[in-house]
């Protein structure tokens, strides 16, 4: 009899740890399809606000970045440096990176001048160009 109550036992606390990694896995916001992370299944539409300052002097991000024959889903409308990331299916990692917006628009991250830094949100960042955009952020690069 109680070496059936210690398997009973033994067989609940498998399955509820078994339950309990499959909650987690459902729940990560980044999963892998073939390797490569991704960050919603179901698409998303995001704004991030991005300013680049030369040596003191704002520079204007021109509007329709991306916008042409192809809609590119990371791309600008007439509110100055606003990116919108609007993609209608899976959304890899990748495709939110700051680099790809500098690639949209046909400029190296790094050409603006030396000394990069970079803060999102207030909070310096060395990521630059490897840096995953999110909603709402708030990037800031300064060049000297």
């Amino acid at each position: 009899m109680d070496k059936k109550i210690g398997i009973i036992i033994s067989s609940f606390i498998v399955a509820l740890i078994f339950l309990f990694g499959a909650f987690l896995q459902s729940t990560e916001k980044k999963t892998t399809v073939g390797g490569e992370s991704f960050v919603s299944r179901a698409g998303l539409h995001w704004h991030t606000d991005l300013s680049i300052i030369v040596k003191g002097k704002p520079v204007v991000i021109p509007a329709d970045i991306g916008i042409g024959r192809a809609h590119n889903p990371m791309h600008t409308h007439e509110e100055p440096g606003v990116i919108h990331m609007e993609f209608p299916a899976l959304v890899y990692r990748d495709d939110l990176l700051l680099g790809k917006f500098f690639q949209v628009w046909g400029k190296d991250i790094r050409s603006f001048g030396a000394n990069m830094k970079m803060t999102v949100n207030g909070v310096e960042n060395m990521e630059f160009e490897n840096y995953e955009m999110k909603d709402k952020d708030k990037i800031v690069l300064t060049f000297e």
